[in-house]
């Protein structure tokens, strides 16, 4: 189905097209969009990574509501 042959008919229509330095330009640009993207998403995940809150207590989801009183209105009777 598709073969060497056919790939080195595209490169060189396309090498004709838009020529060797404009090639090399745009692979150039191409690759620094790569790096900075590839920049970007490290930076998003170290922001995210220290954006985490660590779990205060053995249900951090669900905390004690009295833990918030004072321990004398806990212990008193109503």
């Amino acid at each position: 189905m598709f073969e060497m042959k056919h790939l080195i008919v595209v490169l060189l229509v396309v090498l004709l097209v838009f020529g060797a330095k404009k090639l090399r330009t745009i692979g150039s640009d191409l690759g620094a969009a790569v790096r900075g993207f590839k920049q970007s998403v490290n930076e998003g995940e170290n922001e995210a990574a220290a954006k985490q809150i660590p779990p205060q207590g053995a249900d951090a989801e669900f905390p004690d509501p009295r833990a918030r009183e004072p321990v004398e209105k806990r212990d008193r009777p109503a």
